[in-house]
């Protein structure tokens, strides 16, 4: 028999099963904490069907290298209770509202679901957008008299907590559930931003059949994801949820900002630098990245003598980009560059853009490989390989380096000042070839 419900989820998706799903089998195993997962099915198609099939159990595999060591480690998970589906059974998910034992909410609905959509109604069997589905659900809950919950906003935004909270009051004060209501929102439930840091590879489609022989039984929501964890938590609810305790990376505090900034600039911003070279020098993955002796000593420089000076040369941002090569070498994940390029124009401005300018003011000069990779990133728009908007990969294939310099609304302001080191580099490119540029580069 199955804990009590505790833990409210929406999502069933592979992150949040190879996430905090684990965090609470975990939990659980140690006897730090007794409670199970209620998973709602946020939209209409997902797989709480096929979960339920399998009595809401499956097998997860950890894999990668830790401190040097290869780590594989199997779990069976079956600390969901069940599966709720409001598409099909709405009464089942209000009730959710009146379980006096479950104090957590967890979400992971993407970064779109986060939304406030104006036309969502009170009546409605159930509301379109997530948040309008919570607020209903928190408005029986207080109409229960019942105290409200610690929610654990796990979608990449900034400030996703904060922007779930938002939501809900605008949809408390269209509904006019009233000023009660809107003070208990408020008052009596903990809307934390959270920033969810580990590379979950989902289903195994390749390895299925051999994995399910390793276990001896047959698996369809298997999940795979690597070892590294962090979890950046807004607040201090240790108490109630030892995590710590159990002994996970996480970590509780007043401000996730510092943190979301050291995995944008050095995690997020050594991937958009160091993918559209290496693909126009002919990789494919970052797996041969971190194999290929230049490109793996032109990303170290760029981590260690241009990104992490410039946000903070402190033990711990060195330690966390040392652990980036670690997971970037994780032999178990076939991470294709093709895929980290998909809409480089946008990540390229809020992972490395930042980076560049900050070094600029601080030094005076233009960090030299940062500027090659934005010379790289514009020559690979010229290739057929670039997977953007239709706009952004007409413009960045026709216009010259000058005019993509100019372009505000893609940068967030005019960057012709660097026109001299990134057409430089591009011509380099074009000429001679990325091959040329490393060694250069690596003098």
């Amino acid at each position: 028999m199955k804990a009590k419900e505790r833990i409210i989820q929406f999502g069933e998706g592979g992150f949040l099963r190879g996430f905090v799903d684990y965090f609470f089998q975990k939990l659980n195993d140690k006897g730090l904490f007794e409670g199970s997962v209620v998973v709602v099915q946020p939209i209409k198609t997902g797989m709480c069907d096929m979960l339920t099939a399998q009595n809401c159990e499956y097998n997860l595999f950890l894999r990668g290298v830790d401190n040097g060591k290869v780590v594989d480690e199997h779990t069976h998970i079956d600390v969901i209770s069940r599966c709720i589906n409001p598409y099909k059974d709405y009464e089942e998910y209000l009730s959710l509202a009146k379980n006096p034992d479950s104090r957590f909410i967890v979400s992971n609905t993407t970064e779109a679901g986060i939304v406030y959509e104006d036309d969502n109604k009170l009546s409605d069997a159930p509301a379109n957008s997530f948040p309008a589905k919570l607020t209903a659900l928190l408005y029986e809950r207080f109409k229960a008299g019942l105290p409200g919950f610690i929610i654990l906003s796990c979608e990449l935004i900034d400030h996703n907590g904060e922007e779930l909270l938002k939501c809900c009051k605008k949809y408390a004060l269209k509904w006019e559930l009233g000023e009660d209501f809107g003070l208990w929102l408020e008052r009596e439930n903990s809307f934390c931003s959270t920033l969810v840091d580990r590379i979950v590879t989902g289903f195994p489609r390749d390895e299925h059949k051999a994995l399910e022989e390793r276990i001896g039984q047959s698996d369809n929501m298997m999940d795979t994801a690597e070892i590294f964890h962090l979890w950046v938590i807004q607040g201090n609810h240790e108490d109630e949820l030892p995590l710590q305790k159990a002994g996970f990376n996480v970590v509780w505090t007043d401000n996730v900002d510092p943190y979301k900034k050291r995995k944008v600039r050095i995690l997020n911003g050594a991937h958009t630098s160091m993918v559209l070279a290496a693909r126009l020098y002919g990789l494919e993955t970052v797996g041969e990245c971190m194999k290929d002796e230049k490109v793996l000593s032109l990303l170290r420089k760029s981590v260690f003598e241009e990104i992490i000076p410039t946000i903070g040369d402190t033990e711990d941002n060195r330690k966390f980009g040392e652990a980036v090569f670690e997971r970037f070498a994780n032999p178990f994940i076939k991470h294709q560059l093709l895929s980290i390029a998909l809409n480089s124009v946008s990540k390229f401005r809020a992972r490395v853009l930042p980076t560049i300018l900050e070094y600029k003011a601080k030094n005076g000069q233009y960090p030299k490989i940062l500027s090659f990779s934005f010379a790289a990133l514009i020559a690979f728009y010229k290739t057929d390989e670039a997977n953007d908007s239709e706009e952004v990969v007409k413009f960045m294939k026709n216009a010259s380096v000058a005019d993509i310099l100019k372009r505000e609304d893609y940068w967030g302001e005019d960057l012709s000042d660097m026109y001299d080191i990134v057409n430089n580099w591009y011509e380099k490119i074009e000429k001679e070839g990325v091959a040329t540029c490393y060694d250069e580069l690596l003098k």
